[in-house]
């Protein structure tokens, strides 16, 4: 559980804007701001005045929780509901690629198996203590952009991965 001085979310607002280039910033998200999140569900639209701290405080945009993760990575999930830890059998999707890698003669190959399924751990779509991270997208925008906010804090997850 939780401790008082641990009540800290680590946002991560993607700016949808294509102009911008779909950059990514983290935000830290505590005190009173953190009680807010606590029982939102994802897909839940928030207010951006919650997320951040005087100069960084996103006043005037709207904010979509699109997902996030507990302190050991593991990831929420839409479908499950409630914010406990849950085994679910999934097929590809959230949580699993649903690939085999093999190596062969010094190279990785990926092999799809059609109907591939495991069982994988998930957090609830539901907000409690036990998170860490969240993903935020931005549904309405304020008057000034995400970048002149903060100034280029781009996070190091906007990078493309495979």
């Amino acid at each position: 559980m939780a401790r008082k001085t641990d009540a800290v979310f680590k946002a991560v607002v993607n700016d949808t804007d294509p102009s911008n280039g779909g950059k990514s910033y983290a935000v830290e998200v505590k005190g009173a701001n953190y009680n807010h999140f606590l029982g939102k569900k994802i897909g839940d639209v928030v207010d951006g005045q919650f997320v951040g701290e005087g100069d960084h405080s996103l006043l005037g945009y709207k904010l979509q929780i699109t997902g996030g993760s507990d302190r050991t990575g593991t990831p929420m999930r839409r479908d499950v509901e409630g914010g406990n830890r849950q085994a679910v059998l999934v097929t590809e999707g959230v949580g699993f690629k649903a690939h085999k890698l093999v190596r062969k003669k010094g190279e990785r190959y990926r092999y799809r198996y059609s109907g591939l399924r495991k069982r994988r751990f998930f957090r609830g779509n539901t907000i409690t203590q036990d998170t860490v991270q969240l993903n935020l997208k931005v549904v309405d925008a304020g008057k000034k952009s995400l970048g002149d906010i903060f100034g280029g804090e781009a996070d190091s997850s906007d990078s493309k991965e495979s």
